[in-house]
Formats: C-alpha cells, sequence, structure tokens
C-alpha cells in the first residue's frame, strides 16, 4: 500500500495498526517510495541469544577444516641472502 507523506499525517493510527497486521505500508514524497513503515520486532531475551550464539558455534565447528599447517611459510622461495630464487 503506498501512501503520500501528507495523507499518511492524517491516518497515522490506521496505518500504523494495519502494519502491525503485516500489511505492506510505504509512504512517498513526490510520488516516490521514501519510508517504509515495519512492526519492531521483539528482542530476544539473555537466554535465547545464549543458546543461538552456541548453536552457531557448533555449526561453525563442524564445517571447520584443517588449513596448511603454520610451520610451512614462504621462506623456500628466497636464498640465503634474502632475495627471491
Amino acid at each position: 500500500m503506498y501512501v503520500s507523506v501528507t495523507d499518511a499525517k492524517g491516518q497515522l493510527t490506521e496505518l500504523v495498526r494495519r502494519a502491525e497486521a503485516g500489511d505492506e505500508i510505504i509512504l512517498t514524497r513526490h510520488g516516490h517510495p521514501a519510508v517504509r513503515l515495519v512492526p519492531v520486532k521483539a528482542a530476544r531475551d539473555k537466554a535465547s541469544r545464549r543458546s543461538l550464539l552456541d548453536a552457531v558455534r557448533k555449526a561453525a565447528a563442524a564445517k571447520a577444516v584443517d588449513g596448511p599447517s603454520a610451520a610451512r611459510n614462504q621462506d623456500f622461495l628466497y636464498g640465503s641472502d634474502g632475495l627471491p630464487e
């Protein structure tokens, strides 16, 4: 639903109610979309954030693969004088 900012001034309460109900409300300025009204999502509590982070860490650890050894470096590219060979 597109509504001009001027028209929205008189019906803001109704537009907020509709946005909370799930309708997409876009405010226009001079015929061009300017702002979208969206409902605010409730903040998660500390325990649910912690469980989400733990799940992400566990999933990341399962996907992690060993990379090249840190002992292998680029020294073999250079001679004893420090110049490339």
